[in-house]
């Protein structure tokens, strides 16, 4: 018993960590670094010197989540000025002996300011624990689009997720006043609960796109490329914002429909997304 209990101490010990915390500010025309904080395995990178906006992309130097693993985003947009973040890669939960994956994100919008928040999918592996917070707080006068997408395998290298935990927990507050929440729980059997047809019908692949503000011209925008999906899209507008919810039978199908949506919504995917 001693044996068993200094190796999960051992292994807790060992997990890894990290900390990104990034600020910009406009000036003198363009969007520039504030304050940047790296800690542990996460690093960000600004690859793009355009005026404008500033594009930073997250880097996980560790390869991949697995459980027990902590990790932190915090963003901060100042006034007037426009980041596009994102990731370098997908990035992949691996199968845990028992903790999740804790995963905290924060965004922050100052008036006038404006956030596309587009990390690559997350793919999870069979038995991947994974708990992930997303809090948002928006100013008024502030604006926001963000797409998450989660893949349960890798289906063209033959991975199948049997069972896991996903726990995906939204909060966004406009002028400190919650507008929207959400949250998705899975547990335990999760190839069986996809393959309920009010569920996902057996599709593998799922994702969230969140516009704020966003209105009717939105939705008419994402409808009318109804014919051009490959798998299933659905979009509504109220309170000020717009979600649109997307299932495919694969993360190739869902990332064709998800950048048509942003395309539609006016957004380009950083160019990661295309190599």
């Amino acid at each position: 018993m001693l044996a068993t209990t200094q190796s999960s101490d051992i292994f807790l010990a060992n997990r890894a960590t990290g900390t990104i915390a990034l600020s910009v500010t406009a000036r003198d025309g363009g969007t520039h670094r504030q304050t940047v904080h790296e800690a542990g395995s996460l690093r960000v990178r600004f690859p793009n010197v355009t005026a404008g906006a500033l594009e930073a992309v997250i880097v996980n130097t560790g390869g991949g989540m697995t459980g027990g693993d902590r990790f932190t985003v915090d963003i901060a947009v100042g006034d007037g000025a426009h980041l596009v973040a994102g990731t370098t890669a997908a990035e992949k939960i691996y199968r845990s002996t028992g903790p999740d994956v804790a995963m905290d994100v924060s965004l922050k919008v100052a008036r006038g300011g404006h956030l596309a928040w587009l990390p690559q999918e997350t793919i999870l592996f069979d038995r991947a624990r994974l708990s992930r917070h997303i809090d948002i707080d928006l100013a008024d006068g502030a604006s926001l689009i963000m797409a998450e997408a989660v893949v349960f395998g890798r289906l063209a290298m033959g991975e199948a997720v049997v069972g896991g935990f996903l726990a995906d927990r939204w909060r966004l507050r406009r002028g400190g006043k919650l507008v929207y929440a959400d949250t998705l729980r899975l547990d335990g059997p999760i190839s069986e609960t996809l393959a309920q047809r009010a569920v996902a019908k057996g599709g593998i692949a799922v994702a969230t796109v969140l516009l704020a503000p966003g209105d009717e011209r939105a939705l008419e925008a994402v409808r009318a490329l109804d014919e051009q999906f490959l798998g299933e899209v659905g979009i509504s507008a109220w309170n000020g914002i717009a979600v649109a919810r997307l299932c495919a039978e694969d993360g190739a199908r869902l990332r064709h429909d998800l950048i048509a949506i942003l395309a539609a919504l006016g957004t380009s995917v950083p160019r990661l997304w295309l190599q």
